[in-house]
């Protein structure tokens, strides 16, 4: 078990390096590229605040690049000023930090500033007052953070597209994963195998961080189209991607409680018509169709018409005064409006498609 949790925790770790390679390359030539230009192409001498500000204003994610350029600019500016002030006239020394640095934050605080402002301001007053105490490159300094929030800023227009693909590519890993479920409890309504029921609900229960992953991919595709205007024209695509963020959540949400309810039937072993095993199964069809869509970056739109059928046909499945199954029966019928959602359809209207049940 703890090898098996190692080698998952060892692949997640070679994901996440994978993901983020092109931004530790840009960073990596970023830093290089704004220490040439102030050293090389202005003169200026050891101009390491221009690597740092292009390091920091990039970061290793696409999201709110242009203020982190601003905040790291004008917070050096203020640690840099104040470091330069407080060491001239009372040089340096333990105190004369706590005072610094004290009088940064308070100054970038008032400022209504971000964290990393706050963060750059204490640290380039520190820097300064300890490293290079010499009031005559204060300008220098300054104009070294610039450079490299300029060059932050050329960079970040430099977007590969793979964070453009990312929402539907993990929008698709959400609907496969709604499909596995619905097998799985199909194939424990038939057998009873508890213990299959209990693992399809903690692989369930295990999915919210696909969810998560899915609004960080959004998010990112956001930044990406915010930031880059090479890639505006994708902003329709990254936005409907978006969308289905929520109805994509309350699918997994519902799907989650047609597995534990299945898992309480068989640890109970309460009988569930067979027929919606034979249901589950023929959903998990259509996701699979939405599924390849999504991977093909097209709505789901040609799933619409046989979720509407199996809607309808949900109406007219064998009832029961077994609470799991009326539980299944309500779930499903929860799951396809969902899906209804994701295929582009308002939510209201999807609802509409769903018919009222037959009687018991």
């Amino acid at each position: 078990m703890a090898l098996r949790r190692s080698s998952t925790s060892l692949r997640a770790r070679v994901a996440r390096l994978r993901s983020k390679s092109w931004q530790v390359g840009q960073c990596a030539v970023a830093a290089g590229l704004a220490w040439y230009v102030a050293a090389d192409l202005i003169g200026h001498d050891r101009p390491f605040f221009a690597p740092i500000a292009a390091v920091v204003a990039l970061g290793t994610s696409y999201g709110q690049r242009l203020r982190r350029v601003a905040e790291v600019t004008l917070g050096v500016a203020i640690g840099v000023f104040l470091g330069d002030v407080i060491t001239h006239l009372l040089g340096s020394g333990g105190w004369q930090i706590a005072l610094i640095v004290s009088l940064a934050m308070v100054s970038a605080l008032l400022l209504d500033a971000g964290a990393i402002f706050v963060t750059q301001a204490a640290v380039q007053a520190i820097v300064v007052s300890t490293l290079l105490p010499d009031p005559g490159k204060a300008f220098t300094r300054w104009t070294d953070a610039l450079i490299g929030g300029v060059v932050a800023l050329l960079a970040a227009t430099v977007v590969p597209r793979a964070p453009l693909r990312r929402p539907r590519e993990q929008a698709a890993v959400v609907m496969s994963r709604i499909s596995a479920l619905l097998r799985s409890s199909a194939t424990s309504i038939e057998d009873g195998d508890v213990e299959r029921a209990m693992a399809t609900l903690a692989d369930a229960r295990r999915s919210d961080a696909l969810i998560a992953e899915l609004r960080a991919a959004a998010d990112e595709g956001l930044s990406v189209i915010a930031s880059s205007p090479f890639r505006r024209r994708h902003r329709g695509g990254v936005r409907r991607m978006v969308e289905l963020v929520e109805p994509l959540d309350f699918a997994l949400r519902n799907t989650r409680v047609i597995a534990r309810r299945v898992a309480v039937a068989a640890y109970r072993h309460e009988p569930i018509p067979p027929g919606y095993a034979t249901f589950l199964r023929d959903l998990a069809e259509v996701t699979d169709q939405m599924t390849a869509e999504l991977r093909a970056d097209r709505m789901a739109e040609p799933a619409r018409d046989p979720l509407i059928a199996l809607g309808r046909a949900s109406a007219h499945l064998e009832r029961t005064t077994v609470l799991s199954a009326e539980v299944v029966l309500a779930g499903v019928r929860s799951l396809i409006a969902d899906l209804l959602a994701v295929s582009g359809m308002d939510p209201l209207e999807a609802t509409d498609q769903i018919p009222l049940v037959d009687e018991v």
